[in-house]
């Protein structure tokens, strides 16, 4: 079974960072996203530390702050910007300093930062000018870290989830569409960085990990994708149904196999 994905597909016809309706749904149950969300790998966070040259950061789609506690926790400042209030307030209760605004308008009053980083939101900012929005508040040789998971679960678990989206969502806008989903949206990054200009060849990284699953972990998870965030309440609970049932015949849990991608590229030196 090939790694799937809970976001955006391609194969909607149109760029993910136009899909606001689903951009501005996670907030729907922020406690829950921060909860049920997983974490980036901690050679991650190392690799994009040693890549930058200093520890102020600006984590562009924060969310509920789940990267930057992990950066913070390592050391880093971080400054969040995120588009959801709601999203923005859990990240505040732990600590993150959020302002409130989608990037490729946000103003940065002045300020500059040693990287900008985003987990699992560039594809929600326009490639091209996010990607020259980041040049112009980055110090000199100043990094720019852009990340996503690919999620493998077990076809026991996958292929209920798919079969039961397609009945209760037939018409629905994000499918699971496997790993080329989030090769594409790195490629899409990858593109806009070299369109924007002044950053150096982006360079790509892949980091494979696993993580266990409660029955209710994962369900909990469920919840707060894509696909499911713009459900009724019923259609969710039919979805999660049919999921739980195919984990209890694993006997209650599962390993999730994780890759996680990134692209990185520094700021040239300019004249």
């Amino acid at each position: 079974m090939p790694p799937v994905s809970t976001e955006p597909s391609p194969s909607s016809g149109r760029e993910p960072h136009l899909l606001r309706q689903v951009a501005e749904s996670f907030g729907v149950d922020a406690d829950r996203y921060d909860r049920a969300r997983p974490r980036y790998p901690d050679a991650l966070i190392q690799r994009v530390i040693a890549a930058s040259p200093g520890l102020e950061f600006l984590d562009v789609g924060c969310g509920t702050g789940i990267g930057a506690r992990q950066y913070t926790a390592a050391g880093v400042t971080v400054l969040g910007v995120d588009p959801d209030a709601r999203m923005a307030e859990v990240a505040r209760r732990t600590g993150i300093d959020v302002e409130i605004g989608n990037f490729e308008t946000w103003d940065p009053r002045g300020r500059s930062f040693d990287a900008v980083v985003a987990g699992q939101a560039w594809h929600w900012v326009d490639p091209v000018l996010g990607a020259g929005k980041a040049a112009q508040v980055l110090r000199p040789h100043g990094l720019l870290a852009l990340y996503w998971h690919v999620f493998d679960p077990p076809s026991e678990v996958a292929r209920p989830f798919d079969d039961v989206l397609a009945r209760v969502a037939p018409d629905a806008p994000l499918q699971t569409p496997g790993f080329g989903l989030q090769q594409a949206n790195l490629s899409r990054a990858v593109e806009g960085i070299r369109t924007a200009g002044g950053f150096a060849e982006p360079e790509q990284w892949r980091f494979e990990w696993q993580r266990r699953y409660t029955r209710d972990e994962w369900l909990d998870h469920l919840a707060t994708t894509g696909q499911l965030t713009l459900l009724g309440p019923g259609d969710v609970a039919t979805v999660q149904d049919a999921v739980g049932t195919a984990i209890d015949s694993l006997g209650g849990e599962f390993t999730m196999h994780y890759v996680t991608l990134a692209t990185a590229a520094s700021l040239s030196a300019r004249p």
